[in-house]
């Protein structure tokens, strides 16, 4: 299942969680959404697996990637 670390108040984390919601996938099936302000669990596993602290940030398998543009170019290929 995707991971999308990110919080509410992220422009860029915005721009893909709207991205997710037009392509109409569902969280709980198709992604998670991990709370990543800075400070908590989240973001410290975001430093653990990617080396840098920032959001957002996807985790699918393997594949893992900050930019919000990427993000959703990736889901755009994935999902369409």
């Amino acid at each position: 299942m995707i991971r999308l670390y990110q919080y509410d108040s992220c422009p860029y984390c915005y721009r893909v969680r709207s991205a997710i919601q037009t392509l109409g996938l569902n969280e709980g099936k198709d992604y998670v959404l991990v709370e990543a302000r800075n400070g908590t669990p989240g973001r410290e596993e975001v430093i653990r697996l990617g080396g840098i602290s920032q959001v957002p940030f996807l985790v699918d398998g393997e594949v893992k990637m900050y930019e919000s543009l990427d993000i959703i170019s990736y889901l755009q290929n994935k999902f369409s």
